[in-house]
């Protein structure tokens, strides 16, 4: 009989998770791969506007953004390609990710990278992965994401978010059980918030999908 260590079995168990996440079973389901090549490219730096010149350049390099240094050229210059959305755009995205949004900066990255996740955006989470280390998430927390609401570990808090998240993507609506529990220390227009968080990027994973925004370079994927 082969013996199992107690990492190997605590690999096994988390692996199991992983295969029964409702995440693995949407990727299971989604038979089209995500574009390899942009289907909406970038706009070139010859088509620049001197206002966006002065916005985009930076981020070929890396600038500072909601707080990080990041990388995040392709999906603003993706964006630039339909500048009028994405002036109008920005505003809402600047309340999700800035000071109005009620949510402590950490709860609020868990609840993007899940829905970026499930959706299986890899932009999305290679960008907040990064965002999450610099508001308090550990390497540890950001890979335990992944494995959802039942995994070992979490604060019954943490798994509250995660839960609410699993259920806007799957039902549109966080079930009474969960949007309770959470109201028992969430005031109400932190419980907006959460709603308001999860869908801006359901959308944005929906729009760095279809139109083929491709990594950074630098920037990690899954």
């Amino acid at each position: 009989m082969i013996k199992l260590s107690s990492m190997s079995l605590g690999c096994m168990a988390m692996l199991g998770l992983l295969l029964a996440s409702p995440a693995h079973a949407q990727s299971a389901k989604n038979k089209s791969p995500d574009p390899t090549t942009p289907r909406i490219p970038p706009l070139e730096q010859s088509q620049w506007t001197e206002a966006q010149a002065k916005e985009l350049a930076p981020f070929k390099d890396g600038a500072m953004m909601f707080g990080t240094k990041l990388k995040a050229y392709n999906v603003l210059g993706t964006l630039a390609q339909h500048e009028a959305a994405r002036q109008k755009f920005n505003v809402w995205s600047n309340h999700v990710m800035g000071d109005t949004n009620t949510l402590p900066p950490r709860e609020r990255e868990i609840l993007i990278l899940r829905i970026g996740w499930l959706c299986q955006a890899e932009y999305e989470w290679g960008q907040h992965a990064v965002i999450g280390k610099g508001v308090g998430l550990t390497d540890e927390e950001i890979a335990r994401i992944k494995l959802g609401a039942e995994a070992p570990g979490w604060s019954a808090h943490d798994a509250l978010l995660i839960r609410a998240a699993d259920e806007l993507r799957k039902d549109a609506m966080i079930s009474d059980a969960t949007w309770n529990a959470l109201a028992k220390t969430y005031t109400t227009q932190q419980m907006m918030d959460v709603v308001f968080t999860v869908g801006q990027y359901n959308l944005v994973s929906m729009a760095l999908k279809s139109f083929g925004v491709q990594l950074d370079e630098g920037v990690k994927g899954f």
